[in-house]
């Protein structure tokens, strides 16, 4: 007989914030795991039956969801607790029982200073239109970085900022700007679907959560074209890596138009990771900045994308960096340790190096 459950999920999530915990995982046989600063921690309560945690989960799920996920065994989705958090969920199956990751999304955007996000990330976002990518592994901050440039456009300019996203997680409120956010499965059936109708809405600034086929590509990158600034999200984990995945979406016949394009609207990559901060107080961004200029565009344009990290670790005036050069920053400044810095390097050699002469 499975025993009644003593606490709610409610509970579990207003825990993640006593913990400063970023994310909670549900799995049968196991107690609820929380994620604090990067690790995974088992709760002290006993382990969970199939049966509750199904539960747990149905008890914030509406019947169409409910069937929505029945029918799919995936659904990803939005929960929020009045005045604490919002959470981005997904519900899926695991050994035929069900299981969920839940990440805490802050109820309000925090600045490009507070996160002590790159400066540069400002003259990125003042950009009147071409296409900014943010990329890197799940987990890595893309969503809260983006919520920061947007909430920087938000406060200085007066311009129509739609957003796309999957599920919504930072709601803003206007303030110089205008900005209409859109959730896939309740305001729109698909990003591209989304995309192909945004031009009717009068954007200055278009937001794709992420871009996720070849289809959206292209359309955010027409959007970029036309004169909008599109930001968007990739899965990668350098610049050239980003360039060469978006360009190789598409079918061969396709790619020289592509690439073209690029060179053309492209404004800026960045590629960011988190790791552990050296006074075990959380996490720390470590980041890879592109921002494109005349040769950026030449080098893209000839398929010549491997000597893009050339121009990245020689234009710190540009405001360029490579992620190398900006682990070894923080590591000078006592911010992480020399183990840490070197497990997320992109090239151990170079940062080795790089922490020798700096």
């Amino acid at each position: 007989m499975v025993r009644e459950l003593t606490y709610t999920l409610d509970d579990l999530l207003l825990e993640l914030g006593s913990r400063s915990a970023s994310d909670l995982h549900l799995k049968a046989d196991e107690p609820p795991i929380m994620r604090i600063h990067g690790r995974l921690y088992r709760t002290e309560r006993p382990p969970l039956a199939g049966a509750q945690v199904q539960e747990l989960i149905y008890s914030i799920l509406t019947a169409e969801q409910r069937e929505r996920f029945e029918e799919h065994l995936e659904l990803d989705l939005a929960y929020m607790i009045q005045g604490f958090a919002r959470f981005r969920v997904n519900v899926f199956k695991q050994m035929n029982h069900i299981g969920a990751a839940m990440r805490l999304i802050p109820l309000q955007a925090m600045t490009i200073d507070q996160l002590g996000l790159p400066q540069v990330l400002k003259d990125v976002a003042m950009r009147p239109r071409g296409l900014v990518l943010v990329t890197g592994p799940t987990g890595s901050g893309k969503t809260t970085t983006l919520a920061a440039m947007t909430d920087y456009i938000n406060s200085l300019m007066p311009r129509h900022i739609i957003t796309i996203e999957d599920p919504l997680e930072f709601v803003h409120g206007d303030k110089l700007a205008s900005i209409s956010q859109r959730e896939v499965g309740m305001d729109t059936r698909s990003f591209a679907e989304a995309l192909r109708h945004v031009m009717r809405q009068n954007p200055d600034v278009i937001l794709v959560g992420e871009m996720r086929d070849l289809e959206t590509m292209g359309l955010a990158i027409t959007a970029a074209e036309t004169g909008h600034l599109v930001f968007s999200t990739v899965h990668t984990t350098d610049v050239a890596q980003t360039i060469d995945r978006v360009i190789d979406v598409f079918p061969p016949q396709q790619q020289e138009q592509i690439r073209m394009q690029l060179a053309l609207t492209l404004e800026a990559v960045v590629c960011q990771t988190l790791l552990p901060r050296a006074d075990g107080q959380g996490r720390i961004g470590a980041f890879e900045i592109m921002t494109v200029n005349s040769a950026v565009r030449a080098l893209i344009r000839e398929g010549k994308t491997h000597q893009i990290y050339s121009i990245v670790q020689s234009s710190a005036e540009e405001g360029m960096v490579t992620l190398d050069q900006y682990l070894v920053g923080l590591y000078k400044r006592g911010l992480v340790t020399y183990e840490e810095a070197l497990m997320k390097s992109g090239s151990p050699r170079d940062f080795e190096q790089l922490a020798r002469i700096a």
